[in-house]
């Protein structure tokens, strides 16, 4: 069997399991052992998947998995790490390296997005809508790691938008793989258009806002 088949057999397996897992911790309690037990096993399902995705949009040249890949990585990554992140003397420089490496692939992402629109492909705006996504998250970076949140427990709120994230990639990996009846653009945008107000009232749930920022 060659190498790209094994790493579809294995990439479909964890792509699986992280989707059923994820769906159970979003919609069961949060913070208990068994969510941070099955949290746990989706973290790896899904790292071990994303990091194998990234050769095999290489292998067989695929854009958007390679779109996909890179920001789950980064939000797994980003969101396991801000839970050791309680104040800005956890800060170590493999989150600043995280960090900078997403602000970079940003903005090739919106800047491979509009080439794309000018050339006709409007499918670009999908680039352009993940690379303001990782714009944002890096400007989010910044603030928490200078220690100027506006939110005191940013580092559990960061936790949950990130793992959403993860997650939103995950659904939206799937429906783009399994669409047979939405538009393209709808399919790949469909996820993200549904969970982010779910991660906007989830945050305004568990933060705790500063009284004062300096």
């Amino acid at each position: 069997m060659e190498i790209f088949k094994i790493f579809l057999v294995i990439h479909i397996i964890g792509g699986s399991l992280s989707l059923l897992l994820g769906t159970y911790i979003l919609l069961t309690k949060k913070g208990n052992v068994i969510h941070k037990k099955i949290g746990k096993v989706y973290f790896y399902s899904m790292l071990i998947n994303s990091i194998l995705a990234i050769p095999m949009s290489l292998m067989h040249t695929n854009y958007f998995l390679f779109l996909i890949s890179i920001f789950t990585i980064y939000m797994l990554l980003t969101g396991v790490r801000y839970l050791n992140k309680k104040k800005v003397a956890n800060v170590q420089i493999t989150d600043w390296i995280l960090t900078i490496v997403m602000f970079l692939f940003a903005i090739a992402f919106i800047g491979f997005g509009i080439f794309n629109i000018i050339k006709g492909n409007y499918f670009g705006s999908v680039f352009i809508v993940f690379g303001s996504i990782g714009l944002l998250f890096s400007y989010q970076d910044k603030l928490n790691f200078k220690g100027k949140s506006t939110i005191k427990n940013y580092f559990l709120t960061t936790h949950i938008q990130r793992m959403a994230g993860s997650y939103i990639a995950s659904t939206t990996a799937f429906l783009v793989v399994n669409n047979t009846f939405l538009p393209s653009i709808l399919a790949w945008l469909l996820p993200t258009i549904l969970m982010v107000p779910l991660i906007v009232t989830w945050t305004r749930k568990y933060k705790v806002q500063n009284k004062k920022v300096t």
